[in-house]
């Protein structure tokens, strides 16, 4: 049986018809930058995230980048995430001029490690990034503790976890700002690259809004050096449409989890966690095995498709040697990188395939 990651078709099977009315209204528009669909999408999510602000961008990379920015980090200051990241997280931290500090992860979330942060914390440090990785929130409640007795910023990585909550608040709306990628393999994703940022602040809404257009409020008055880096009128539209069902297709995720750890019970893997209080929106289904390769065969023998994220920390790529950096200075993301892999998972797919990739894993097993 062959399966896929994500299978973009049978979402967009689901709601073509609506899909393709919205593209068709937007081209007989003749607006494809900074419209009605962009300003209304922005409104329409940040009523859902109960929140003053949201901000289209280009990409959930210019999200991290813009929103650092608007919240003052640059040349000289230091930031703190985790190891265990797509590099977007770390890359704009580096954008600014500033320097990523790694802090290790949790070995059961795969989160930065709040007991580690405060060792990390010097001078230069001037904000904290954690990543709600997978779709799993960190422990927002001791990073805020950390951010206020060192008035630090906090900028959340929510690339992966629109709709997951954290003791009742959703991820991006607990500090500072929420950074947001629109990737069409996420949660909500649209037909190409898209971001946005969140926050109940004025200023750093203004200042996200002015970066975003080439450092215009006005047009042709540039009051500052900005960007290029505009949410289009397209991929507003399509978000549009699919923000309507971001709770149904969530649901449909942790269900599919719920299905995969009971079929892997007994099985000599570890499963993921979700913390008392949490709600997981499962953008990855990632086990841990020291078995690992050879289960990645089996599936791919199979025609089932699994991937690996990440197979190198951050601290230990060649673009970072220059932070110097060692093997064995994070321990647990670089044991988490070597025995992690990530299995099938979106909202359509269903028991009998969930029950098939389970079956392949206790054979190879």
């Amino acid at each position: 049986m062959k399966i896929q990651m994500v299978d973009l078709k049978a979402q967009y099977h689901v709601i073509e018809d609506e899909i393709d009315a919205k593209i068709k209204e937007i081209i007989h528009s003749s607006h494809f930058i900074i419209g009605n669909n962009v300003a209304e999408f922005e409104r329409e999510a940040a009523r859902y995230y109960d929140i003053k602000h949201a901000v289209g961008v280009a990409s959930g990379t210019d999200a991290l980048h813009l929103a650092l920015l608007a919240c003052g980090i640059g040349k000289g200051d230091e930031v703190i995430t985790t190891p265990f990241t797509f590099i977007a997280t770390a890359e704009a931290i580096t954008y600014t001029g500033a320097r990523p500090v790694f802090v290790d992860i949790d070995e059961k979330t795969f989160n930065i490690d709040v007991k580690k942060i405060v060792k990390a914390i010097t001078k230069k440090t001037k904000a904290i990034l954690p990543v709600h990785l997978f779709g799993l929130s960190a422990d927002m409640e001791k990073i805020k503790g950390f951010a206020a007795e060192y008035k630090l910023k906090i900028i959340e990585d929510c690339a992966q976890s629109f709709g997951a909550e954290y003791k009742g608040k959703k991820t991006g709306a607990i500090s500072d700002t929420g950074c947001f990628s629109f990737f069409p393999s996420k949660n909500l994703g649209c037909y190409g690259d898209g971001g946005m940022v969140i926050t109940n602040d004025d200023d750093i809404a203004e200042r996200i809004k002015i970066l975003r257009n080439h450092g215009q409020k006005v047009r042709y008055y540039h009051s500052v050096i900005g960007y290029n880096s505009r949410l289009d009128e397209i991929q507003a539209g399509i978000l549009r449409v699919k923000l309507k069902r971001i709770d149904e297709y969530n649901e449909k995720r942790r269900k599919n989890a719920s299905l995969y750890t009971e079929r892997l019970k007994g099985v000599n893997i570890i499963t993921p966690s979700e913390p008392e209080g949490y709600y997981h929106v499962f953008h990855q289904y990632s086990i841990r095995t020291s078995k690992r390769d050879l289960i990645q065969k089996k599936l791919a023998d199979e025609g089932i498709a699994s991937a690996i994220y990440y197979p190198v920390p951050l601290h230990l790529q060649e673009s970072y040697k220059e932070l110097g950096y060692k093997n064995g200075d994070f321990p647990v993301s670089e044991a988490v990188a070597s025995d992690i892999i990530s299995l099938p998972m979106y909202p359509e797919l269903t028991a009998e395939q969930i029950n098939e990739v389970c079956k392949v894993i206790k054979e190879s097993l």
